[in-house]
């Protein structure tokens, strides 16, 4: 047990979150202590019956059955490993910034899947956060089935590509990788390396109840020097220091 204990309190704070809610709503979906009709994402009860928790239990639900079991092991193990490896090295130190990226992404998500009539939107959300990982650290070799290795930067498409073989599946996928490139457009490309405009800021209610802190967990990936932007490195008049990133690779 202690040896659970000691993995679970490993776990970076948000990341556990997000992993064991999204376990519980599906594991309640199941077994019928929820009906799952009330836990996916439909328009007319949403708007028309004001049932706004669906968007909510929409991202943290998936169906599991035989046909998708598979699939749904995959994209948790995709959500404890990418979440993770994201919230201890772009933002370590920053609990704040992490929880409004998946904010934003979980608003923009909802939006498309309220669009296109998707009614499950766990895929999606692990999507968007490899696809930012991923651009933080395009440079590094990952290892995908058969031992197939490519730079990061590849991954989103390759996963998206897989599905569409196996399952002829990619529109959550899809979802996923579009909002984690506009996350990805707004925050970092276009006002740090296109000296644009800044349209995306972390609301200082976030750093009240999760104030940035020194030190952390190092994971994976260093943010380029570019990319520190002014709240990165002063919240409250207090420096943060970046955490060293490890490379997949790296002995």
């Amino acid at each position: 047990m202690s040896d659970i204990a000691d993995w679970i309190g490993g776990i970076p704070l948000i990341t556990r979150y997000w992993f064991f809610l999204t376990v519980g709503f599906t594991i309640v979906g199941k077994i019928g202590l929820v009906n799952p009709y009330y836990l996916v994402l439909l328009s007319d009860p949403f708007f028309k019956q004001f049932q706004i928790w669906r968007p909510i239990s929409a991202m943290l639900f998936y169906p599991v059955n035989p046909m998708t079991g598979f699939h749904y092991l995959v994209n948790l193990y995709f959500l404890y490993q990418y979440s993770s490896r994201l919230e201890t090295g772009l933002f370590d130190g920053r609990p704040a910034d992490y929880l409004f990226l998946l904010l934003f992404n979980w608003v923009c998500i909802a939006i498309a899947s309220l669009t296109v009539g998707l009614r499950v939107m766990m895929v999606a959300g692990v999507m968007s956060v490899i696809y930012i990982w991923a651009q933080a650290n395009k440079d590094v070799t990952v290892s995908f089935l058969f031992g197939t290795q490519f730079k990061a930067f590849y991954l989103p498409w390759v996963i998206l590509l897989f599905n569409l073989i196996v399952s002829s599946a990619f529109i959550e996928e899809l979802i996923g990788n579009l909002v984690g490139h506009l996350y990805f457009f707004l925050m970092y490309k276009y006002p740090l390396d296109l000296g644009g405009r800044s349209f995306l800021s972390t609301p200082q209610i976030l750093y009240r109840w999760l104030p940035n802190r020194r030190g952390g967990v190092s994971g994976f990936g260093v943010p380029p020097a570019s990319w520190r932007r002014p709240a990165d490195d002063h919240q409250g008049g207090r420096r943060h220091d970046w955490g060293r990133g490890i490379r997949l690779g790296d002995q």
